[in-house]
């Protein structure tokens, strides 16, 4: 399977194919609602994620969608948007679009512009979001009012899922996994917020673009040592403290199982061709023979593959005590863990109990979720081959397993197979999401008008 779907990397082209260039109008359009939607500060706390999507409702009914299939759904001091773009029933169940809304914070006295501004400047479009993921809801947006104009009538229902705290507690993609199913089940997803596009540092070429077929999911636990206390001046063998180290230790020293499936395996396999010394050379011997408990250690010493090959748990946090002249009656450590697709979270609590032994509880945090890898869809990534190729002639596809949690890990948990397909194109140097002077290339934009354009015609449209 994985040799049909990993296309040969030929001829690398660094200029953008004219076949389904947006026309100028649908560029202005994109343009103007991205610089809209990067001014609402939609980071946690400012309340600005249900103003962007009236915001963005208020371009949908206008724009031709019927005012009951425009959804703006409150939830908690956040809200979700979803629109249906009504098919003739043709092509099966639906497929639900996925983004997020909200950003993570910038300070603005950190940032060298206005990180809630859209700055273009040599090229680049500065602000926060511009990278994750405000783009992919301007592109998607954009897409469903020109495919409207055009009079496009997809052959399945297409429905837009944008979600308000993706970057926070997932609440509003779970609510639509849960308790709007109606609105948003679909056959499979295809999610803005996953894969993507890499370019040569040094260069520019485009190098390879990334399918995500999965993703770990997110879970934290407490590990808490209780004791009785007692006074400073007499201290005793059994302590809080040094216990809750000892269990640390033990964790520091624990490896999980290696594991793998069919995204790891393609991933590593492309990834070796271009990684050099023996970190490339055991990524092959990996993806050639997951048994190979050699080349699973080298991966595993690499901090940024490690992930991609087990679940992984670290401590972050540490409180204790409750006086300098006391003895300790509790000590507790938070353990964050990413856990590998078809692993449960109860697993990982399971497992960390053994490691810590006894006199550690162990407690899971809020209400997490696992999720599973999806099927390798050859539809799928044909229809994405077609996108990525609209702009980028001849770059190789390659599947891939995120090592992080995205909504995506919501809908795969709540059964609906998802795909990362991103349209952006970015230099992993220039990969600032999360952190100061967020950026994408203004050419990188401007083609995911044509990714999104090509990808649903072909998945929606008549054959």
């Amino acid at each position: 399977m994985i040799k049909r779907i990993v296309i040969a990397l030929t001829a690398v082209l660094t200029a953008h194919a004219a076949g389904a260039e947006a026309p100028a109008a649908v560029r202005t359009q994109a343009r103007d609602i991205f610089q809209t939607v990067i001014g609402f500060k939609t980071s946690e706390g400012f309340g600005q994620v249900p103003v962007m999507a009236e915001y963005l409702a208020g371009k949908f009914r206008p724009g031709g969608f019927p005012a009951e299939d425009v959804h703006v759904l409150p939830i908690g001091d956040t809200a979700a948007l979803v629109v249906r773009y009504r098919g003739t029933g043709k092509g099966g169940k639906p497929i639900v679009l996925l983004a997020h809304m909200d950003v993570v914070t910038a300070k603005p006295e950190d940032w060298e512009r206005d990180p809630f501004k859209l700055v273009e400047e040599n090229g680049t479009f500065f602000g926060r979001g511009t990278a994750d993921v405000k783009s992919e809801v301007a592109l998607l947006t954009t897409t469903f009012l020109r495919l409207k104009a055009e009079k496009f009538v997809p052959t399945r229902d297409l429905i837009i899922a944008f979600s308000g705290d993706e970057e926070t507690t997932m609440a509003t993609a779970k609510a639509l996994a849960q308790q709007h199913r109606d609105l948003i089940d679909a056959e499979f997803a295809l999610n803005g917020d996953g894969g993507g596009g890499v370019l040569d540092d040094t260069t520019g070429a485009p190098l390879l673009y990334r399918v995500q077929g999965a993703e770990k999911s997110y879970a934290s636990y407490d590990l808490t040592v209780r004791n009785p206390g007692g006074h400073s001046s007499q201290p005793r063998a059994d302590n809080a403290i040094y216990e809750l180290a000892d269990a640390l230790r033990k964790l520091q020293a624990y490896r999980f199982p290696v594991m793998w499936n069919d995204w790891t395996i393609g991933s590593l396999k492309a990834a070796a061709s271009v990684t050099p010394g023996p970190l490339g050379e055991a990524m092959g011997r990996f993806a050639a023979n997951p048994g190979d408990a050699s080349a699973a250690a080298v991966l595993a010493a690499e901090p940024s593959i490690v992930g991609r090959t087990c679940t992984t748990c670290v401590a972050t946090m540490l409180r204790g005590g409750h006086a300098d002249n006391a003895l300790p009656q509790s000590a507790t450590a938070t353990v964050n863990c990413r856990i590998f697709p078809s692993t449960s979270v109860e697993d990982v609590r399971t497992s960390l109990q053994q490691v810590v032994g006894d006199k550690v509880e162990v407690k899971v945090l809020g209400e997490p979720h696992s999720s599973s890898p999806s099927p390798m869809r050859q539809d799928v990534m044909d229809a994405v081959a077609k996108a990525v190729h609209a702009s980028y002639p001849g770059v190789m596809l390659v599947p891939d397993m995120a090592p992080y949690a995205t909504d995506g890990s919501v809908y795969r948990g709540a059964g609906i197979p998802t795909y990362g397909v991103s349209s952006l194109f970015m230099k992993n140097r220039d990969d600032f999401s999360h952190g100061l002077n967020e950026r994408i290339l203004v050419a990188s934009f401007y083609a995911g008008l044509d990714h999104w354009y090509v990808l649903l015609k072909t998945l929606a449209g008549e054959r």
